[in-house]
């Protein structure tokens, strides 16, 4: 998995969504923007790539950002 730099200046890790498993026939809301998506994610919740890669690199620097702040005391 490499990363690319996306909005915000986080890295943004490249998910690997070439399996057939991350397609549907159904389209459904992305549950992170709400625009409609066949793509499915690792748990076959509706979801762009692009969407879950922002969630991923966000959910990383609020991780990182807490551990920072929990070694600082």
């Amino acid at each position: 998995m490499t990363g690319q730099e996306g909005s915000g200046g986080l890295e943004l890790p490249l998910l690997d969504w070439r399996s057939p498993d991350h397609w549907s026939w159904t389209e459904k809301p992305c549950r992170y923007c709400g625009k409609p998506t066949q793509m499915r994610d690792s748990k076959r919740k509706p979801a762009h790539k692009l969407c879950a890669e922002h969630a991923i690199a966000q959910q990383a620097a609020e991780a990182t950002d807490a551990y920072q702040i929990g070694n600082s005391k």
